[in-house]
């Protein structure tokens, strides 16, 4: 008889956790080691040769990370996933296995600016190159796929212009040169979009965000096929060490259990303050992947469950008017994450996007007046309220 197959919101509870192999502990217990012992002599020699499964260090693995791992890869219907200590390490090793000097990356119109700088740290130190793609067409991604092309490497939304890039058609034009498609999938979480379904390669968190959902943790997962998994672990993880440590992937468990119920949350009050701020007299435009008038609208709809929780929009008036409108805010908080309980607002221009040259930066539509608001769980009316009132100072 063939398993039944549980729906999200009870594998993001229950997946890859076995409570009878751990003396029946509800929850995951901690694995609190730095290193774990061996029976004899020879068994710590199967171990490193890899004729043994068990446990040998936890910069080489961990069972508190593992449980973490094998649920988030089940969430994202991926084959296996491995966890870093941060978003940015998790990007690094994904992309330092899948090139190497001489390669070419083609990036969406828009992406982290840390990730930004990673790229211009590849291209200056290993002959890397990148270059940026609107994606908006078959027909013009395949023209600038180059023949050293390694990675095509998108975010959806991207941040923080919300623009969406179709995943099918990424994959399809992919798929002539054998050119893996990696995707960070921050904004959505695997509640809201799943790229491997849409047959892409690879998928990244900064799981501090939407898969924390509390502010209490920095991290970072991959996500993709076991073999290739695997290799990261045994390489690029293993010899630049950014691992997470065992109490922050309980965090992250604990943290992910309420995922479908926050996500809908923040989908939510951001659809009504959306509907509030598009036609505010002060707001001049404004990119939400629920906007029915957004040419992006018929993307969201095919491989998103619902538009999620953040908004970016520009006052009218200078980087000083959204600087002053940002002073005047009073339950919002200035800060640069998102995917938390509270509403955070961010500059990014000044911000998370400082280390984009200004050409660059306007190239992918981040101008000096536009802000990022990742909506929180409050009361929508108070986050209105709040908004309102400040808007009415400038």
């Amino acid at each position: 008889m063939k398993e039944k197959k549980s729906r999200f919101e009870t594998e993001v509870i229950h997946a890859g956790y076995q409570e009878e192999q751990y003396h029946g502990s509800l929850v995951p217990p901690i694995y609190q080691s730095s290193t774990f012992t061996f029976s004899n002599a020879e068994q710590g020699e199967k171990r490193f040769a890899g004729e043994d499964k068990g446990y040998i260090y936890s910069r080489l693995g961990n069972p508190t990370v593992k449980i973490l791992e094998d649920r988030i890869a089940m969430l994202e219907k991926g084959e296996a996933a491995l966890a870093f200590s941060s978003g940015m390490a998790a990007v690094s090793a994904a992309l330092s296995d899948l090139t190497k000097s001489g390669d070419h990356i083609l990036c969406s119109q828009g992406i982290y600016g840390c990730t930004f700088g990673l790229l211009q740290l590849f291209k200056e130190k290993y002959q890397i190159s990148h270059d940026f793609s609107a994606m908006d067409s078959i027909e013009s991604l395949k023209k600038e796929i180059k023949p050293n092309t390694a990675v095509i490497y998108i975010e959806t939304p991207i941040n923080p212009t919300m623009k969406l890039v179709d995943l099918e058609m990424a994959v399809n034009a992919a798929k002539e040169r054998g050119i893996p498609v990696v995707v960070d999938n921050t904004f959505c979480s695997p509640y809201l979009q799943t790229p491997i379904t849409k047959g892409c390669d690879v998928v990244i968190h900064s799981a501090t965000k939407f898969i924390c959902g509390h502010g209490d943790v920095v991290a970072g997962v991959v996500v993709g096929k076991k073999e290739w998994i695997e290799r990261v672990s045994r390489t690029t993880q293993k010899d630049m060490g950014g691992i997470m440590s065992p109490f922050d992937a309980w965090l992250l468990l604990r943290g992910l259990k309420t995922l479908p119920v926050r996500m809908d949350r923040h989908s939510e009050n951001a659809s009504k303050l959306f509907a509030f701020l598009k036609h505010h007299p002060k707001i001049d435009t404004i990119y939400y992947p629920g906007d029915q008038e957004n040419p992006d609208f018929s993307i969201m709809q095919k491989q998103m469950r619902q538009p999620g929780g953040m908004i970016s929009f520009s006052v009218k008036g200078t980087k000083e008017t959204a600087q002053q409108f940002m002073n005047q805010l009073k339950l919002i908080k200035i800060a640069v994450s998102l995917g938390d309980p509270e509403t955070l607002i961010q500059h990014p221009a000044s911000m998370t996007h400082a280390v984009i040259p200004e050409d660059e930066r306007l190239k992918m539509g981040i101008e000096n007046t536009l802000l990022r608001l990742s909506v929180g769980l409050e009361a929508w009316e108070d986050i209105k309220e709040d908004l309102e009132q400040a808007l009415e100072k400038i």
